[in-house]
């Protein structure tokens, strides 16, 4: 059996166990907005993995000196940071995608001065139009 560690198993009275603190604490953090478990159909608290992972980083703060309001927005720019990190990955994917497979691109000037994009192998149609190779550098050289 394979459990997510988004899933919302613990009680709170096991959920402060794992994170080693009171179940107070635990309602103080959700109300303040630290951690907020997810709701059983009966309105208890059901906290999953990842909260608890959460409760101790709060809790190894806390003990380092940070104050409540510090480790919110401290949390919240981690959220950030990942959600940043997972939109920089999809766009990376997308430009890989849609990369041209020999990473460069042909055109064709006219003597009119248009720009005709051609494909692989095709040749311009008049003597006048003059080839371009575009060859974009690696990102980060």
């Amino acid at each position: 059996m394979n459990i997510s560690a988004d899933q919302p198993i613990f009680v709170i009275s096991v959920a402060a166990e794992l994170a080693d603190m009171h179940p107070q604490t635990l309602r103080q953090y959700d109300r303040l907005g630290l951690v907020s478990p997810s709701r059983a159909p009966g309105k208890s608290r059901r906290y999953s993995q990842r909260d608890v992972n959460m409760l101790r980083e709060v809790q190894r703060l806390s003990h380092e000196g940070v104050s409540l309001e510090g480790i919110k927005r401290i949390l919240e720019l981690e959220n950030q940071v990942a959600a940043l990190q997972r939109k920089v990955s999809e766009l990376t994917e997308e430009v890989a995608r849609r990369r041209d497979p020999l990473d460069s691109r042909i055109f064709a000037a006219g003597a009119a001065g248009d720009v005709v994009s051609l494909a692989r192998g095709q040749r311009p149609r008049a003597r006048s139009q003059a080839v371009v190779v575009w060859r974009p550098r690696a990102l980060g050289k």
